[in-house]
């Protein structure tokens, strides 16, 4: 066991800030939500105008910032990118569609299940369908274009726009948008979340914890090492949910959920095959952005986008079940994710 530590520890220090996060103030089941934070900070920027999903979310500040200053630290701030950003936008967009009509990204959903969240399931199901697509892509030769190495400037660019968005937060909020009632109006106090973010983002770093990882890597390598951090995640959250009496066992009343198994199921599927041709989930994106990728950064500007135009045309899901438009985005979202898998399969024979 002592070569999976790093990634324990950061599952169990992930499921404890996301049950302090929401002990004081994060909206339940939703501690740490990546889809939900970048949903919430593209209605902050005003890039949507849903009302109760709008606030500068500090936890992704801190995690993309705490991943810079641990990869900094450990010389392994290595600028690179240049492959197939356009590709890597329009995968992060589709994964975001994916997560919003699911309502979570995969950290969520494994949030939801630790809780108690029986409709979760059907998210881990299609999540690991998804997965199970994006493998038998890469079995047959699946890669993106090269990523070349870039200029120091390149790197620090998206941690720049994060210290930015703090100082608007703190200093200038006038100029964000804030809910007032919703999701968007509940949050932890912000140096609280900014130093959760931070330590998770530095842990997260030094284990390269990926939801998507842990599962690919179990499938196609029967490799366990990332896994480890995902179901530590689903068992401290669980005890920790016991201990607090905030576990609900069921599928109706869950806190930003809806009943719809299949396409709960098939927003997930869309989320991890998606992931899988980027190389990674949200939470990994993030990371990886601090980390000095601007490939990754493609893909968060992506999923930020896929957030805004969600909430702008009806797309995102919520507790009474997924849109009609949702649905038709979903499947467009997979055949689109279909043509990339075969291009670049047959283009890289």
């Amino acid at each position: 066991m002592k070569k999976h530590l790093m990634v324990i520890v950061t599952g169990a220090v992930i499921g404890i800030a996301a049950l302090v996060l929401v002990r004081f103030g994060n909206p339940g089941n939703m501690g740490f939500c990546i889809a939900c934070f970048l949903r919430d900070i593209a209605g902050a920027l005003k890039l949507h105008n849903a009302g109760v999903v709008q606030y500068m979310r500090p936890e992704v500040i801190g995690l993309v910032i705490g991943a810079f200053v641990l990869a900094f630290a450990k010389k392994e701030f290595k600028p690179r990118g240049g492959s197939a950003a356009f590709t890597r936008f329009t995968l992060g967009f589709f994964v975001m569609i994916g997560a919003l009509v699911f309502l979570g990204c995969p950290l969520r959903m494994f949030l939801r299940l630790g809780a108690g969240d029986l409709n979760a399931i059907f998210g881990l199901a299609g999540f690991v369908v998804g997965i199970v697509i994006g493998i038998f892509f890469l079995n047959k030769n699946f890669s993106l274009n090269r990523a070349y190495n870039q200029s120091k400037q390149e790197g620090v660019i998206p941690i720049i726009f994060m210290i930015v968005f703090f100082v608007l937060l703190v200093a200038f909020p006038s100029v964000l948008a804030f809910s007032e009632k919703g999701p968007g109006s509940m949050k932890a106090p912000i140096f609280l979340a900014l130093a959760i973010g931070l330590v998770v983002g530095g842990l997260a770093q030094r284990s390269r914890m990926c939801t998507v990882g842990g599962i690919r890597d179990a499938i196609m390598l029967k490799d366990f090492h990332l896994l480890w951090g995902s179901l530590t995640v689903l068992v401290t959250v669980l005890v920790g949910s016991f201990i607090l009496g905030k576990f609900n066992l069921g599928f109706a009343g869950q806190p930003v959920a809806h009943t719809d198994g299949l396409w709960n199921a098939l927003g997930m599927v869309l989320a991890g095959w998606a992931s899988v041709l980027l190389g990674g989930c949200p939470l990994r994106q993030l990371i990886l952005t601090g980390e000095g990728n601007s490939d990754s950064a493609v893909t968060v500007v992506g999923l930020i986008a896929g957030a805004a135009f969600a909430h702008n045309f009806g797309l995102a899901s919520s507790p009474k079940g997924p849109t009609s438009a949702g649905m038709i985005a979903v499947v467009v979202g997979l055949i689109l994710t279909a043509f990339v898998s075969i291009y670049y399969s047959l283009k890289n024979k």
